[in-house]
């Protein structure tokens, strides 16, 4: 009986282990706001398309172009991001057009590459849900 409840023990802890494994970390839009109306020093990684990109962006955003992550060359644009991010212990803010899919792909992607997971936030909403628009940039 003892063997059997250690073994349920042991299964009952690596399966929440597993539940846990796909949590991700995500920065509150007036949190944001907050780093950047006070000038925090980040990252801002921004995944957009570039035409949406070029519509609306935050200043000093790293554009990637990369969403929504799925392929080989996406990817390969987030690299380019990687030796600004690495040689740095900021926050890394992910910036996508809703803040979903494209935004996991990419903090799995950079935390694959070494990026400490303790660094990477996934703006909610994404830039769609944006809500103080009087802190984005238009146009290039």
């Amino acid at each position: 009986m003892k063997n059997w409840v250690l073994a349920f023990l042991l299964v009952s802890s690596a399966l929440c282990g597993v539940a846990n494994a796909g949590s991700y970390n995500y920065l509150k839009t007036d949190d944001f706001r907050s780093w950047l109306q006070g000038g925090k020093k980040m990252a801002i990684i921004d995944i957009q398309p570039a035409e949406e990109f070029g519509k609306q962006h935050f200043p000093g955003s790293i554009e990637t172009n990369a969403y929504p992550v799925k392929s080989e060359e996406s990817r390969e644009r987030l690299d380019r991001a990687l030796p600004r991010l690495a040689g740095s212990t900021d926050p890394v803010v992910i910036v996508c057009p809703r803040g979903g899919g494209g935004a996991k792909a990419t903090y799995d992607h950079l935390k694959g590459r070494g990026i400490d997971e303790k660094r990477l936030l996934i703006l909610e909403g994404g830039m769609q849900g944006w809500p103080h628009k009087n802190l984005v940039a238009y146009g290039r």
